[in-house]
């Protein structure tokens, strides 16, 4: 799969994971793993941009394991780019739909 076409997957598919539950970071990789070929090395570098884009608000929360758990909180403007990554997701396999399967162009 193309890099850059997986990137895009992949921050519409975290920030939706992370508006349905806040999450830490390993639980969002567990949580896509089970669908997606991913690992630490693809998702935290994901998490920490899009925590910089003010897209995450991050807090951190004991563990009975040990550490301090950083968890991730979707913000309103993650929230708003959530909705447009979806319309413009949705678009697009509108159409590449359309042109796999012959649907009429104009349905």
């Amino acid at each position: 799969m193309n890099t850059q076409f997986k990137k895009g997957i992949l921050d519409l598919c975290i920030l939706k994971a992370v508006k349905d539950k806040e999450m830490y970071g390993f639980e969002i990789i567990d949580r896509l793993a089970t669908l997606l070929d991913v690992n630490e090395n693809t998702i935290y570098p994901i998490l920490r941009r899009l925590t910089e884009q003010k897209l995450f608000e991050t807090y951190t929360v004991d563990s009975p394991l040990g550490a301090k758990r950083k968890y991730y909180r979707i913000t309103d403007k993650g929230n708003k780019k959530l909705k447009a990554y979806l319309d413009s997701y949705t678009e697009f396999i509108d159409n590449v739909n359309k042109i796999l399967y012959r649907r009429e162009i104009d349905e």
